[in-house]
């Protein structure tokens, strides 16, 4: 049977869930960033649609990773169900011709006492743009999540925080 519309995103096939929270950061306060290695993440969210095409290059190693991901919506953003398939570089390139708003950023791993945090530091016209995210195996887990003292405030159910949102707004 062929699933679509509607009942494709009450339970989306093949997919898991992402448990993750943002938190917008104060850069005054952050850890120093420059020492340390990141991915560099390009992303292409492909207009008119939830995918997104994602390319990262390792500042240490120069590895190459290519993906596409489709997020689902649902009323629990902390909460939301994912699918990815990993690429070839002809498939990356196939994708790449498509209609989409692109996003850049640096991607660095933080450990903290509450976890390892992914600190977004983005490039182009959202320069000076520093978010954090964590994500965590359990819902319990999200939410006793210690928070730094870096962070300036939780974005996670604040859409203009996404990252599909953010690449509408990244126009030079």
């Amino acid at each position: 049977m062929m699933r679509t519309g509607k009942d494709e995103t009450l339970s989306p096939k093949y997919s898991h869930f992402e448990r993750e929270r943002r938190f917008l950061v104060n850069v005054a306060k952050c850890p120093d960033l420059v020492s340390l290695p990141f991915v560099l993440v390009e992303d292409r969210y492909i207009r008119g649609t939830r995918l997104r095409l994602r390319r990262m290059t390792d500042s240490a190693t120069g590895e190459v990773a290519m993906k596409l991901t489709k997020k689902y919506e649902t009323d629990d953003p902390l909460a939301r169900p994912i699918v990815t398939a990993y690429l070839t570089n002809s498939e990356y390139e196939a994708l790449a011709v498509l209609s989409a708003d692109v996003l850049n950023k640096r991607r660095y791993r933080v450990e903290t006492e509450g976890g390892a945090f992914s600190v977004d530091q983005f490039l182009d016209a959202l320069d000076g743009l520093v978010l954090a995210e964590i994500e965590c195996r359990s819902a319990d887990e999200l939410k006793s999540l210690s928070i730094p003292d870096w962070v300036a405030r939780e974005v996670s159910h604040d859409i203009e925080y996404q990252g599909g949102q953010l690449a509408r707004h990244n126009k030079l």
